[in-house]
């Protein structure tokens, strides 16, 4: 779906890109497919959607708080985060003899305990089910409570009631080791999709030659959900392993010399850690880098630069490019990083995501000061520029970010048009479970301060600040335009070198008007079911109709064509 519940045309992690393929809410259906397969096996859901859904949780799909999704699956158990060791120590166990209820000890796991059982003495009582349903203070307050509880060395057990049960969420795994990272990523893959698929991945594509690094991430940004899913701790592979990868990568013959990503969650953050393991035990920090980098966190370039070295003069490859997210106040810190990322490792473009300019919205983010973007920005170009090379910085920005008003997109607009961005691609701002900005954007309130937050919720008020980031777009004019105008700043109105757009509207953005309208009266599906040049129910290469008031294409509907 797109960030406006919309139905995609396509979709990148099914072959050909065809939608229809993986079914709404995957876990769920998951489940109860292996118990009709497996009857009498214990059912156990992992991966992100049950990490990040593992308590009551706001479902920005239906627009309701859904309850833990252990419950809604009846899996056997949940287990949270990545699971490499988990399952192994599962499976183990389990063929020993144990039953489920002797896996309950185990970090990184939920259950469900009936009405006649009682939670642990230990847990930490969080607010429940119908209490965070029936008011969004109950609910910022558990959110809160949640991510004070994601330090692996500190978390307390937790344990939320629906209804007459209850689930309890043990604490996190502990972060592996690099001998333990070396060992999992030195198994045998294929590094291909399972030769079952007989058309191409999209996203496949996309990543088939990058290498992972590390994971985990402390940045701690709001809209994130990497560190909730695999921690604020970096766990990073030894130099050796990561190099023996990428030389294995140089011997296969359909490689063709370009390691397309060496990196991870944020690139430059491999083996970064604290320096003081006995403050990390007891610290309750959401963020090492916000509002600003930690003392006590070592922010050593030097391992990331002698390995980013060693991989490009590795026999057989021609370019080792960077395209993992760049954090920019922690490159900072390291000019000798930014001159060796500019000179050899950026393929005409590099990827940034300042992610917002105006000074609350970054806030609301935790991401760095946009004088750090500028800063980034200026020695880009000028390590570029001493290299001979034509190299362009593509900055990524969020609208209708919890925080973000028509005021501050304005802000954002005008920062475009002074540094002459025009992005191609503009991202919304989409809730995900447990993010600390998806409890901004259901409540309206901060959860650590309580504080009102501006959230732009409307389909209306979405359209318009995405319009504003596009500002330059004729199709966006009357967005713009109306925004403009309710801001109070038509100044930006007019034929000054200073406006976002002109007073008298561009011929295309009529048109275009013309165009929506007329396909809005007749009610047409704008959404068309790519599957091998055809559409569903409709003449090839032409768009589908649907009667006001139907739903979107799924498989098994009427008129879905048959995959």
């Amino acid at each position: 779906y797109t960030a406006n519940r919309k139905v995609r045309n396509d979709d990148a992690y099914s072959p050909g890109g065809r939608i229809g393929l993986r079914p709404d809410r995957a876990t769920l259906s998951y489940c109860q497919r292996a118990r009709e397969a497996f009857k009498g096996v214990p059912v156990i859901a992992g991966g992100v959607e049950a990490s990040l859904r593992r308590l009551a949780h706001y479902d920005y799909w239906s627009d309701k708080v859904r309850r833990s999704i252990l419950l809604d699956s009846k899996a056997d158990l949940v287990v949270y985060g990545m699971g490499e060791n988990a399952i192994l120590e599962i499976a183990q166990r389990l063929d020993q003899g144990a039953t489920v209820e002797d896996l309950w000890d185990m970090r990184g796991v939920a259950y469900a305990l009936g009405a006649s059982r009682q939670p642990p003495e230990d847990a930490l009582e969080l607010p429940s089910y119908e209490e965070v349903v029936a008011s969004k203070e109950k609910f910022a307050l558990a959110t809160r409570i949640i991510h004070n509880e994601t330090n692996p060395y500190n978390a307390r057990r937790l344990v939320q009631r629906h209804g007459n049960q209850a689930v309890v969420v043990n604490p996190p795994q502990l972060p592996l080791s690099q001998e333990a990272m070396d060992r999992i990523y030195s198994l045998p893959y294929t590094r291909r999709p399972h030769p079952s698929y007989r058309e191409p991945i999209p996203a496949f594509e996309t990543i088939k030659d990058s290498v992972t690094i590390l994971r985990g991430c402390f940045g701690g940004c709001t809209f994130c959900s990497i560190t909730a899913h695999q921690g604020r701790v970096i766990q990073s592979r030894s130099q050796e392993n990561i190099l023996s990868e990428i030389h294995s990568m140089a011997s296969d013959k359909r490689f063709k010399g370009t390691v397309s990503d060496i990196g991870g969650p944020t690139a430059n953050m491999y083996q970064m850690q604290c320096t003081r393991p006995e403050v990390e035990a007891k610290c309750r920090r959401q963020s090492c880098v916000h509002p600003k980098i930690c003392k006590l966190l070592g922010v050593d370039h030097q391992p990331v630069i002698e390995l980013m070295r060693k991989a490009r003069e590795t026999p057989g490859i021609k370019k080792v490019l960077v395209a993992s997210g760049v954090r920019m106040d922690l490159a900072r810190q390291s000019p000798e990083y930014i001159r060796e990322l500019t000179r050899h490792h950026v393929g005409g473009h590099l990827k940034v995501a300042p992610e917002h300019v105006d000074p609350g919205v970054l806030d609301k983010m935790r991401k760095p000061a946009n004088d750090d973007f500028e800063f980034f920005t200026r020695v880009f170009k000028d390590e570029s520029a001493a290299a001979d090379k034509r190299q362009y910085l593509i900055p990524y920005f969020i609208a209708s970010h919890p925080g973000s008003d028509l005021d501050a997109m304005i802000h954002l607009a005008v920062f475009l048009k002074q540094n002459g961005y025009r992005p191609d691609q503009v991202q919304d701002f989409i809730p995900a479970p447990l993010d600390v900005a998806t409890c901004m954007y259901y409540t309206g309130l901060d959860p650590f301060t309580m504080q009102p937050v501006f959230v732009a919720k409307g389909l209306r008020s979405r359209k318009m600040q995405r319009a504003l980031m596009q500002f330059f777009k004729p199709e966006n004019y009357f967005e713009v335009r109306e925004a403009l105008r309710q801001a109070g700043r038509t100044d930006l109105i007019g034929d000054g070198c200073d406006c976002l757009i002109p007073a008298k509207p561009p011929r295309e953005a009529i048109l275009r008007r013309r165009r929506d309208a007329g396909r809005r009266f007749r009610g047409e599906y704008v959404h068309t079911i790519p599957s091998a040049g055809r559409t569903a129910g409709a003449s090839k290469n032409r768009k589908q109709r649907r009667p006001r008031g139907t739903k979107g294409y799924r498989p098994g509907r009427r008129g879905a064509q048959d995959e």
